[in-house]
């Protein structure tokens, strides 16, 4: 997604105007290869190099490099909110002592990190027919959702019984889940999201949802391997090691297909040992993945939560 998802609701019910009306300097992110992220000093986007990257490059350098552009902008700390992807991009660079010391706080919405336990039919069946493997074999690096080679791929996951493929946002996020979409929101995502990533994106969300180990992309050879990593299986990103006084909001649903329950809490159990006092967890029962973004009631139920986590962090 590209950053302007955020801004999809009114004014009134979206969390970056609120944080702005609270006195917050706001700064919005745009995942590599979305439309606004799609300029490089010497790569053009027709080239499959371009597209040589996973969530590794995103969590190694594309959000040091945002939180180094802020900084020195802001002269200040950074308080950080994600939601799905970018939660995990966060939780991969903090427990590798990346952003720490400029950091201030988080908001993890819709945490993302392990995925073995997903529940949306055309993700699964996806990751478990190594869709992206496929694709990336075609030699196609750039994964276009909109596209034709990969919209041919999904109509063909669509024919497995059990998979409801008349809405892409419903196969996705599992719509009916969704207890409090903004339905004129919805519509505008429709037309302007899902944006491109690279097939070697999906490639690596694909490993993490088939093992259910958090590690960096497996390139599948021990030699590979060796030579980018030094061994033969890559590093695992051990959550343990994020700073235990790093002050945390995290808040999961009850009816999320993506940021399954099981899976959110097999990640808040590598949280065991953080600061009490520096850990908040909210559970709210009836909502799902992307009513943290588009719906009506987040602001009353986590983005009033998320201002005050903000300003009580010194």
């Amino acid at each position: 997604m590209d950053g302007m998802t955020w801004l999809l609701n009114l004014p009134e019910q979206n969390l970056p105007l609120i944080l702005a009306d609270n006195g917050f300097d706001v700064w919005i992110a745009n995942a590599r290869g979305t439309r606004y992220s799609c300029k490089h000093t010497s790569l053009d986007p027709s080239s499959p190099d371009f597209w040589n990257w996973s969530w590794d490059e995103m969590a190694t350098y594309d959000l040091p490099a945002i939180f180094d552009y802020v900084s020195n902008q802001t002269g200040q700390k950074i308080n950080f909110v994600g939601h799905s992807l970018g939660t995990l991009v966060a939780l991969a660079s903090f427990s590798e002592g990346k952003l720490v010391n400029q950091v201030k706080s988080v908001a993890l919405l819709s945490p993302v990190a392990y995925l073995s336990h997903m529940k949306t039919a055309l993700l699964v069946i996806a990751a478990n027919s190594f869709v992206g493997e496929i694709i990336n074999l075609s030699g196609m690096a750039e994964f276009d959702p909109k596209g034709l080679p990969v919209v041919d791929f999904i109509k063909s996951l669509c024919l497995v019984p059990g998979v409801d493929c008349r809405n892409l946002f419903t196969a996705i996020t599992g719509l009916r889940e969704n207890c409090c979409l903004n339905s004129s929101s919805v519509d505008l995502f429709m037309m302007n999201e899902p944006q491109p990533t690279s097939t070697k994106n999906i490639v690596h969300l694909s490993q993490n949802v088939r093992l259910g180990v958090l590690t960096k992309f497996n390139y599948g050879r021990p030699d590979y391997n060796i030579m980018h990593y030094g061994e033969i299986y890559p590093p695992i990103y051990n959550l343990s090691n994020i700073p235990p006084n790093l002050p945390l909001f995290i808040s999961y649903g009850g009816k999320d297909a993506l940021s399954d329950v099981i899976d959110v809490k097999i990640m808040l159990d590598h949280l065991k040992f953080h600061d009490a006092d520096k850990l908040s967890v909210q559970f709210i029962e009836d909502y799902a993945h992307a009513d943290y973004v588009m719906g009506v009631n987040a602001k009353d139920i986590v983005y009033n939560v998320v201002t005050t986590f903000f300003k009580h962090q010194f």
